[in-house]
């Protein structure tokens, strides 16, 4: 057997791990497919505070999906995610199109829905807990990039 062809299924491996790790997201690098653990809403988000990224799988008008890690707050007993300068992203315009999203959180997946928070009162205590956990000025100062909110809830 010609030596190229025992490579073959070791190559044909290698690739595969590597585009199967590609697909998660990291840092500043998107992603497409979560992976994890599918498991159903918790009824108590606090957990969350121990982590200082999560990352969200939003769906695409061209059918592959799109994740990136994002920031999330706890917040009154719910769980908030937010982007930082939302026009200048492409997952908040997809996310108002299609609000059904998927988080990962600690090897676990969850199907959610987003609402988009508009209500300055809805969004003043979760930009106070955003300020807490990741050390932000409350208000912003001015100049600031633009945040948009939104409320994990379930689908349906």
């Amino acid at each position: 057997m010609p030596r190229t062809t025992r490579r073959a299924p070791a190559s044909l491996f290698l690739l595969l791990l590597a585009l199967a790790s590609a697909c998660q997201p990291s840092e500043q690098r998107p992603g497409l497919w979560l992976s994890g653990e599918p498991a159903p809403l918790p009824e108590d988000w606090s957990f969350t505070d121990a982590h200082s990224e999560i990352a969200i799988e939003v769906r695409t008008p061209y059918g592959l999906p799109h994740s990136v890690t994002i920031w999330c707050a706890f917040a009154d007993g719910r769980l908030f995610v937010a982007a930082r300068d939302p026009e200048e992203k492409r997952w908040p315009g997809w996310v108002a199109r299609d609000p059904e999203v998927r988080l990962a959180i600690d090897g676990r997946l969850y199907d959610a829905k987003l609402l988009h928070l508009d209500d300055p009162d809805w969004i003043a205590p979760v930009r106070r807990a955003y300020a807490a956990k990741y050390q932000l000025e409350d208000p912003p100062p001015a100049g600031a990039p633009p945040l948009r909110y939104w409320q994990v809830v379930p689908r349906g």
